[in-house]
C-alpha cells in the first residue's frame, strides 16, 4: 500500500548499506552461555558486567518481594505506587553513592530523555559530549533549548563553548557526559567536569550507567562522591536487574519529583524489581576482587588485541571495542566470530560515527581465560585467513 512505500524504501535502503538490523532468539544457558538456532555461543554482549543477573540472592530476593507487594504497582508513584520498597532501596543507594537522596526510574532510556527537560527551560543551554548516548541526545532535543555538542572528552573545547555562550546569558547551563561511554569503552574526566561546571555556574549531569557497580569507590561509580549534581545511572547492567536512578541533593529530588515527566507519569518498576536492585546493592559493595579481576582481563585482552594490529579505539574499561571501519566487514565479522562459538555483534550507524563500525566486545566477572583466548584464537585465524579489514 502507497502509505506504507517509505517503510519498504528504508528498509532496502538499510539493506543496502549494511545497516538493517533484525532480532536474534537467545536462550540464556549457564553462566554467560546462550543457545540460538541450536548453537551454544560464549556471549560477549552483555552488559551483565558482574555476572549477576542470574545469582540466586538476586532471585531470592525479588520471589521475596513478589509475594509481599505483588506483580504489579499499580500506579505512578505519585498516585498509589509508591510503595516502602522503593524508599528504602533509594536510602541504601544514596547512602553508598555518598549523595543526600536518590530517585528511582524505570530505564536509562526514560530516565535521559525525561531528566534533560526537566532540568533546562527555553532559554537554557545544554553542553554535550559528541559521543553521549542516544539518550542523552533525544533528551537534549526534547528540552527545546540551545544544545552545543562538544569534542569528545576535549575539555578546552567544552570552556571555550561556555566561554562564547555566557555572552548570551543563558537562564541555565548543563553540562552532560558519560562517566563510561558505552560504544567506546573510555571514561571522561568527573574531577574536572565538577571543576569546570563550578567555574561556570553550571549544571554537571553524568551518566553512569556502564559505571555502576564497576567501578570507583566500593563500586559505586566515577562519579561516587564527587562534584556532580546529577549522577543518573541504570540497575539493568553490573546490578543485574532492571531500571534506572539518579543520585542527587535532597532539594534536587523534590524538583524531580514535580518536574520530570518520566517520573510523574509512569506506572513504578514491579516490586519484584525493587527486591533484585536491593539485593544487588548488597552485594556490590564486597565485591572489589571480581572488578580487579574484570578490568585486569579487559587490560591483558586490549593488549593482546593491540599487539595483533587492531584498532580498540581509547578504551580503558570492560567494554573492549575493535573498530573495522565500514558496516558490512563488520557485519561478517561478527558472523564468522559466531560460527567459530563466540556471540558478539557489529555496531554500525548511527550507533558510531561513519567509518567507526566494529565489534564491541563486553567482558564480565564470568569469562575465564579460556573464553578470552578463544576469541584471541578466533580473531587471529580469521586475521591470518583473508587478513579482514581494519580500521
Amino acid at each position: 500500500m502507497k502509505r506504507y512505500l517509505f517503510v519498504e524504501e528504508t528498509l532496502r535502503r538499510r539493506e543496502g548499506i549494511g545497516q538493517r538490523r533484525v532480532l536474534q532468539s537467545l536462550m540464556p544457558t549457564k553462566g554467560h552461555r546462550v543457545t540460538t538456532d541450536g548453537e551454544s555461543l560464549v556471549n560477549f554482549c552483555s552488559n551483565d558486567y558482574l555476572g549477576l543477573s542470574k545469582h540466586p540472592l538476586l532471585r531470592e530476593r525479588a520471589m521475596e518481594y513478589l509475594d509481599r507487594y505483588g506483580a504489579g504497582s499499580t500506579g505512578s508513584r505519585l498516585i498509589c505506587g509508591n510503595f516502602v520498597c522503593f524508599e528504602e532501596v533509594e536510602k541504601k543507594l544514596a547512602m553508598l553513592k555518598g549523595t543526600e537522596a536518590a530517585l528511582l526510574l524505570n530505564s536509562g532510556f526514560q530516565a535521559n530523555i525525561s531528566l534533560l527537560p526537566a532540568l533546562t527551560d527555553k532559554n537554557s543551554l545544554i553542553l554535550s559530549d559528541e559521543r553521549n548516548h542516544n539518550s542523552i541526545v533525544n533528551g537534549a532535543l526534547l528540552s527545546r533549548c540551545r544544545v552545543r555538542r562538544f569534542d569528545h572528552n576535549d575539555l578546552d573545547h567544552l570552556v571555550r563553548l561556555l566561554e562564547e555562550e555566557r555572552l548570551g546569558n543563558p537562564s541555565r547551563v548543563v553540562i552532560v557526559s558519560e562517566s563510561v561511554f558505552s560504544v567506546d569503552g573510555d571514561r571522561s574526566d568527573v574531577d574536572a567536569l565538577g571543576e569546570i561546571a563550578e567555574d561556570f555556574g553550571a549544571l554537571l549531569m553524568v551518566d553512569e550507567a556502564h559505571a555502576t557497580g564497576v567501578l570507583g569507590s566500593r563500586g559505586m561509580g566515577l562519579a561516587c562522591e564527587r562534584r556532580v549534581d546529577l549522577a543518573m545511572g541504570t540497575f539493568g547492567k553490573a546490578c543485574g536487574s532492571f531500571g534506572a536512578y539518579v543520585a542527587c541533593s535532597r532539594e534536587m529530588r523534590d524538583y524531580l519529583i514535580n518536574t520530570c515527566s518520566g517520573f510523574i507519569y509512569s506506572t513504578a518498576l514491579p516490586p519484584s524489581v525493587a527486591g533484585s536492585i536491593d539485593a544487588a546493592l548488597e552485594l556490590i559493595p564486597g565485591m572489589e576482587r571480581e572488578r580487579l579481576e574484570l578490568q585486569s582481563h579487559a587490560q591483558l585482552f586490549r593488549n593482546t588485541l593491540q599487539e595483533m594490529g587492531l584498532d580498540t579505539g581509547t578504551s580503558t574499561t570492560q567494554i573492549v571495542p575493535v573498530i573495522v571501519g565500514e558496516e558490512r566487514a563488520a557485519v561478517s565479522l561478527s558472523e564468522r566470530l559466531r560460527k567459530g562459538g563466540v556471540l558478539a555483534s557489529a555496531l554500525r550507524p548511527p550507533t558510531v560515527g561513519s567509518g567507526r563500525s566494529s565489534i564491541r566486545f563486553g567482558l564480565t566477572a564470568l569469562h575465564t581465560d579460556q573464553d578470552l583466548e578463544m576469541v584471541v584464537d578466533r580473531l587471529r585465524l580469521l586475521r591470518k585467513e583473508d587478513g579482514f579489514a581494519v580500521s
